[in-house]
């Protein structure tokens, strides 16, 4: 942990964005626009500025061998205590690293997959014909939407993802009605109390924020497992 990864230079693969124009322009459903980190996309959640999303051309940063070492991603799923008839929703599965995984706990259960970008859909979908794997459901997401029946997910993973979800509120709305009344949110973000995570500002989250922005939604915090090597694994469920 104390080496700065050079795979950490994928989050500079970003999708690209419309320019804020002016210091500050307006504010609207709960969104502050005004020009902020070159990183951001210069709109603004409870005083947290997004982060633009890391392209599919960051894929194989996500497949990287040195992941499990340096995510410890066993541990997150050992974390989430899946059961055999679990039906679990990836939100932004991206290439499905943790997907697959997830299948083969969740073996009389269903992972759905969720993306927006084609390229990651495209993936996961080899993947899925190429390891016959049945109970993987791929599903193409919006950017205030994920696609899913209300009440149907017993857990709803967010794997450094949340932090560039251009409508936060929309979408944690979305997940809340997907989850069952018990269903709850493994929140995965980079510590953003740690200086010495080797990852751009905007990328990380601290925990505080991370609880005022679930709250907003009617999410409560059950517990922040803290024994990954960079990152919260934040558990939320419904207030």
């Amino acid at each position: 942990m104390k080496k700065i990864i050079l795979p950490v230079l994928f989050l500079i693969l970003i999708t690209p964005c419309s320019p804020c124009i002016g210091q500050k322009t307006s504010t609207s459903e709960g969104y502050t626009f005004k020009q902020g980190d070159p990183s951001g996309i210069g709109k603004w959640y409870m005083g947290r500025e997004i982060a633009l999303v890391m392209g599919f051309q960051g894929m194989r940063w996500l497949e990287r061998g040195e992941r499990e070492k340096e995510e410890n991603t066993s541990k997150l799923l050992r974390n989430m205590e899946i059961k055999a008839t679990d039906t679990i929703a990836d939100i932004g599965a991206g290439s499905g690293y943790h997907v697959f995984k997830m299948a083969k706990m969740a073996t009389e259960g269903a992972v759905y997959a969720v993306d927006i970008q084609e390229e990651m859909l495209a993936a996961l979908r080899k993947k899925k014909i190429a390891r016959n794997v049945l109970n993987v459901k791929v599903v193409k997401g919006e950017e205030q939407k994920i696609g899913l029946p209300e009440n149907s997910m017993d857990k709803v993973l967010l794997v450094d993802v949340y932090h560039e979800f251009s409508f936060p509120i929309e979408m944690m709305t979305a997940i809340k009605k997907a989850l069952r009344a018990d269903g709850k949110v493994y929140l995965i973000e980079y510590r953003g109390e740690d200086a010495s995570v080797p990852i751009k500002r905007l990328h990380k989250m601290t925990e505080a924020q991370a609880v005022k922005e679930m709250k907003a939604v009617g999410l409560k915090l059950d517990r922040n497992i803290e024994n990954l090597p960079w990152q919260h694994c934040m558990v939320f469920s419904k207030e």
